[in-house]
């Protein structure tokens, strides 16, 4: 079966046992593995279909060891490892790279799939908006951080996955404002539209910048999933129509949920499908490349330049 097939409906599962061949041996890093997330999926299909090591990350021990436990109910055989990791936290952020370059593997493949979504405004212990912090900045910093260990990946492939949404297009980078203000011009679904443009601008400029190196670097929309990602959410938010950073009305009536499953095919996809390595760069939804359902602001390699300049200001750190 050509992978060409794969779309809405597709499994995980489905995905992982026809790449079972690019998954086997791989070390695999993974953040945001509570049990009934996303992070979590992903690394019980990669587990499931042989790879070598498969690296679950995530704020805490006891979700960690939850979801470890469960993999191991399904695959026994599973080499799982758990990183804790606060994406919230630099000083986390900084710990949990320490922790992975001093592991003896390379890292060959990391998806950066914790978020939060649309929460009321709050502060990253750095003082920075959550939004944006948790769903960029800390990405951003542990990627850079740990950044040599991924390309002395032995497979000549390396690959990092940013997991945006669709709902990038509530919002651009906002250059001269990304705290809102400090909170007195916050919009949550603002907010969190700023930090998922972030994450495709994010791979955008890896793939730039490391290509010489072989490094691949992908974006995705997973779909519209009922998962523990939305617990911040409530009927209410859904009563007022949702609008986007111009005002125009963002339509959600009439979108289809995936299942978990359905909903982390594209990530396996994204990290493992050797014939879209030469688009690195792009953005998935349904498991194919998309790059005409990007909004163009989060495909602007001016734009993905700046964020870079504008993510090393904020942390105080150089790559």
């Amino acid at each position: 079966m050509s992978n060409k097939n794969f779309g809405y409906h597709t499994e995980a599962d489905e995905v992982a046992a026809y790449f079972e061949n690019e998954i086997k041996e791989k070390t695999v890093l993974i953040t945001g593995c509570t049990w009934g997330g996303l992070g979590a999926e992903a690394a019980r299909v990669v587990s499931k279909h042989h790879a070598g090591l498969v690296i679950v990350a995530g704020r805490k021990q006891e979700a960690l060891d939850d979801t470890i436990q469960k993999i191991k109910a399904e695959t026994p055989s599973a080499n799982l490892r758990s990183l804790i990791i606060d994406l919230a936290s630099l000083e986390s952020v900084r710990h949990a790279a320490a922790e992975v370059n001093a592991y003896s593997e390379a890292i060959d493949v990391l998806i950066n799939n914790a978020a939060i979504m649309a929460s009321p405004y709050h502060i990253t212990k750095d003082g920075f908006e959550a939004q944006f912090g948790t769903n960029h900045i800390g990405p951003f910093l542990f990627t850079n951080l740990i950044l040599p260990k991924i390309l002395a990946s032995t497979t000549g492939a390396p690959r990092i996955i940013n997991v945006s949404s669709l709902g990038h297009a509530f919002s651009p980078i906002r250059f001269d404002d990304p705290f809102f203000d400090n909170g007195k011009a916050y919009h949550k679904f603002a907010a969190y539209g700023q930090s998922k443009t972030s994450n495709i601008l994010f791979a955008l400029e890896l793939a730039k910048r490391y290509k010489s190196q072989g490094l691949v670097a992908f974006s995705l929309h997973p779909g519209r999933i009922q998962t523990n990602l939305g617990r911040d959410l409530r009927p209410a938010d859904f009563a007022e129509p949702i609008k986007d950073y111009e005002g125009n009305v963002y339509d959600t009536t009439g979108v289809e949920f995936k299942s978990i499953s359905a909903g982390t095919s594209t990530h396996i996809v994204a990290a493992f499908d050797p014939n879209i390595a030469s688009r690195s760069g792009s953005y998935l939804v349904s498991c194919q490349l998309a790059m005409d359902e990007a909004r163009p602001y989060a495909k602007d390699e001016a734009q993905a330049e700046r964020l870079w300049t504008l993510s090393e200001g904020i942390i105080g750190q150089r790559f």
